[in-house]
């Protein structure tokens, strides 16, 4: 075989060789840290989905309620949540609701209901609520309007400070701390109020709980 022979040979060979690689389109390929990060907002993600399903609103003082009673139309009231935490319906007088679900307080009345009335079905839902104390976020300090917020399903710091009206003038936003009760210990946590209102850094917001406490220092100057 001659040099000819072996130079066509090696040409062909490296001919099929590039055939047979797959070339890589565009974005094909991710950079390794990109998919990191996607892994990491993925899991926090189903972390804050999963702490959406396990929360369930508890009835607190001044919300107010919608009995009804289904086939007893003369049953079904409306009826504030006194400071005391209890109700007064038709049927049934200073029955404590605070602290319980609407569905729970629903097994209750129909329970008392049935000295009454046959087979009573009740339904209870919250027109107007403030939650109980320990599901509310409570705002001290710099805020325009200081108080307590109702907690909301998925609620954010932004959304907070959207309810109290965002920072007074003289508010020290990069200061501010988020106070959590974890397991029984208390917990602080750096919040970039200023950063996140004024600048728009929405890498600043964060995920409130029921029960956060948000304090704003007031700065001197």
């Amino acid at each position: 075989m001659n040099y000819k022979h072996l130079f066509i040979i090696f040409l062909a060979t490296t001919f099929l060789a590039s055939c047979s690689t797959k070339p890589q389109r565009r974005g094909e390929v991710l950079d390794k840290t990109t998919a990191q990060s996607s892994t990491a907002v993925t899991r926090t993600a189903l972390s804050g989905a999963a702490d959406n399903r396990s929360y369930q609103y508890v009835i607190g003082p001044g919300d107010t309620l919608d009995v009804f009673v289904w086939g007893y139309k003369d049953l079904s009231v409306t009826v504030p949540v006194r400071p005391d935490g209890k109700i007064t319906t038709r049927l049934v007088e200073d029955m404590i609701a605070s602290g319980k679900t609407p569905t729970a307080l629903a097994r209750e009345l129909e329970g008392r209901y049935q000295v009454y009335v046959k087979n009573p079905t009740v339904t209870v839902t919250v027109n107007k609520f403030i939650g109980a104390p320990s599901q509310q976020i409570k705002v001290v300090g710099g805020g325009a309007k200081p108080r307590t917020v109702p907690y909301v399903n998925g609620m954010t710091v932004l959304d907070v400070m959207i309810e109290v009206g965002g920072l007074k003038k003289f508010s020290s936003g990069n200061k501010s701390v988020l106070v959590r009760t974890v397991s029984g210990t208390r917990k602080s946590y750096r919040i970039r109020l200023h950063d996140l209102l004024k600048k728009g850094d929405i890498g600043a917001n964060r995920n409130v709980k029921p029960g956060d406490i948000l304090i704003i220092p007031e700065s001197w100057f």
